[in-house]
C-alpha cells in the first residue's frame, strides 16, 4: 500500500513535512553540491527536493509513477513533471547524469526491474541517490507520514538489491533522527534532535540514503532493450491534477 500524489503534497505542506523537506534537502544538496551542466531527474515524489537544482542543471525533470499519479510542478511556468511507467522510463539510454529517488523504491512491486531501468538511463559516470525508510527506525512504524508505508530496508538489504541490479554503493548517510510526531518542540529545533539522535541512537534513523554508481561492464538483457521502442512520455500540463484512484 502507498499514498498518492495528493496525499504526499498535503504531507509536505504540513509542519512535519516542512521539517522533513529541510532536513533531507540539505543532505541531498551536500551530496550533489554542483550539478552545473548535468541532466538531473527525480523519480517518485521528488519535487520538494528538486527545486535546489533548477538554476544549475542542464535539464531537469520530475518523473512521477502512474501508480500514484502526478501533479504539475513548479507552480509557475512550464511544467517539469511527467507521468511515467516506473519500469519503462521515457528516456534514452545514458540520458541522465543524476537520478534522485524518494518515495519510490519502498513502494515498488518490481524493485529489481526498476533499478535495472535506472541503470539503463544513467550515463557511465552517472549517480543515483536513493532515500528509503530505515527498517530499524521509528518512522517506518508510524503510518502518519509517507515513510510508514511500503517496505522499509536495512543497509544489507539495500546493498544486495543494488548489487543485483549492477550498482555499486558509494556513500551511505542516515537522517531523520527526530521522532515522527508533529510536536512543536520537535519541529522547531530539528537540528538539535538530529545531533542528539546521532549520539544516542545512531542506527535508528528514519531514513537511509545511499548514493550508487552503475557498473558499466554490466550487460543489458535483450528483453529490456527491446522495450525501449514502446516508451512514451505523458507530460502533466500546468493546472492539471491527477485524481485519486
Amino acid at each position: 500500500m502507498h499514498l498518492d500524489a495528493i496525499d504526499l503534497k498535503d504531507f509536505y505542506a504540513r509542519r512535519l513535512g516542512l521539517m522533513v523537506r529541510r532536513l533531507l534537502r540539505s543532505r541531498v544538496r551536500a551530496r550533489w553540491d554542483d550539478v552545473r551542466g548535468l541532466r538531473v531527474f527525480g523519480l517518485g515524489y521528488v519535487t520538494p527536493y528538486l527545486a535546489e537544482f533548477r538554476s544549475e542543471a542542464r535539464s531537469l525533470g520530475a518523473l512521477m509513477p502512474a501508480g500514484f499519479g502526478a501533479l504539475p510542478w513548479p507552480d509557475r511556468g512550464a511544467s517539469l513533471t511527467a507521468l511515467v511507467e516506473e519500469t519503462e522510463l521515457p528516456l534514452d539510454d545514458e540520458a541522465a547524469d543524476r537520478i534522485l529517488m524518494v518515495h519510490m523504491l519502498e513502494w515498488s512491486e518490481r524493485s529489481r526491474t526498476l533499478l535495472r531501468e535506472i541503470w539503463r538511463v544513467l550515463s557511465p559516470n552517472g549517480r543515483v541517490l536513493i532515500v528509503v525508510p530505515n527498517r530499524r527506525g521509528l518512522w517506518a512504524r508510524v503510518d502518519t507520514t509517507p515513510f510508514g508505508y511500503g517496505s522499509p530496508f536495512s543497509r544489507s538489504q539495500l546493498t544486495k538489491l543494488l548489487k543485483d541490479a549492477m550498482f555499486q554503493p558509494e556513500g551511505w548517510h542516515y537522517a531523520l533522527y527526530t521522532p515522527p510526531f508533529n510536536w512543536r518542540v520537535l519541529t522547531r529545533w530539528p537540528a538539535f534532535w538530529e545531533r542528539l539522535g546521532i549520539i544516542l541512537w545512531p542506527t535508528f534513523s528514519g531514513v537511509i540514503m545511499v548514493e550508487a554508481t552503475k557498473q558499466v561492464y554490466a550487460a543489458m538483457p535483450a528483453h529490456e532493450t527491446e522495450r525501449k521502442m514502446r516508451r512514451r512520455i505523458v507530460p502533466v500540463p500546468a493546472g492539471a491534477v491527477t485524481p485519486r484512484a
